[in-house]
């Protein structure tokens, strides 16, 4: 891969996009990890106004150290940076106490991190209201094509995705090249939604380099090891189960035949 190419292609994209929507600029979540590191530098080398946003719930020291970190090297690097930190926890916590009760606590506990996502969607299309701003995504090509690894109108909620067309593998390419902290480009990725500090491997049970080569086999699976059954297994498990998620929306289309000679009273 060409990486300053590719960087270069990118920012050009993002300036074009915002140019053309008659936007003001961009705003985006800044978690502490490497997808949303590598967008928000991207983002800032147009030279629009970038606002980013942390929003912690509940989240680790590390990860609210590794997305501070980053925010103040934006604004180090970028005069046209600005950000903001909205604390969540009681915000979501408040929202679990109207929560009528339920039987099913494992159940309760994957929608609760949905709605954690979905409640930092909410904040992030408030700034860009606000101030006319597009929300940028962080999802990679993995996540958003290959297995569903997203909210479905939480970190999924966005106006233009930046980096989906790269594997994560890649996404770490420009993070070295673009100068992301140390700290994020070695830290294992998270989502982040959950009390404990569980990766994406942990949910997942294979690592992005794995998932990127499951994505694209091609090949014999009768000369596959035993573990890269396994892979290919998981990715097409989730690349089913989530297909709700990254195909667009079904539409009830109805026959011509039913709509011809409608009349109105």
């Amino acid at each position: 891969m060409q990486v300053e190419k590719v960087i270069e292609h990118i920012t050009n994209w993002l300036d074009t996009y915002v140019e053309n929507s008659g936007a003001q600029g961009f705003v985006i979540g800044v978690s502490g990890g490497i997808d949303s590191a590598v967008t928000s530098v991207l983002g800032a080398r147009t030279g629009r106004q970038l606002i980013c946003v942390e929003m912690p719930i509940h989240q680790s020291a590390n990860q609210v150290e590794r997305a501070q970190r980053h925010s103040e090297f934006l604004q180090a690097n970028f005069s046209n940076v600005t950000s903001i930190e909205v604390p969540m926890t009681n915000v979501f916590d408040e929202l679990i106490n109207v929560l009528p009760p339920v039987e099913d606590e494992a159940m309760r506990d994957m929608a609760l991190v949905n709605t954690r996502a979905r409640l930092r969607m909410t904040t992030l299309y408030y700034f860009a209201a606000y101030k006319n701003h597009l929300v940028l995504g962080t999802g990679n090509k993995v996540e958003d094509f290959g297995i569903g690894f997203f909210t479905k109108y939480g970190d999924g909620g966005v106006d233009l995705s930046p980096i989906a067309d790269l594997t994560k593998t890649e996404v770490y390419a420009l993070g070295h090249e673009l100068g992301v902290n140390d700290t994020i480009l070695e830290a294992p990725p998270t989502d982040g939604l959950w009390h404990d500090d569980r990766t994406d491997e942990d949910q997942i049970g294979a690592s992005y380099p794995e998932l990127e080569w499951a994505m694209e086999f091609r090949g014999d699976e009768n000369a596959l090891s035993e573990r890269e059954r396994e892979v290919l297994s998981i990715f097409r498990k989730l690349n089913s189960s989530n297909r709700h998620k990254m195909e667009p929306i079904p539409v009830c289309r109805i026959p011509d035949a039913l709509l011809n000679n409608v009349s109105y009273r």
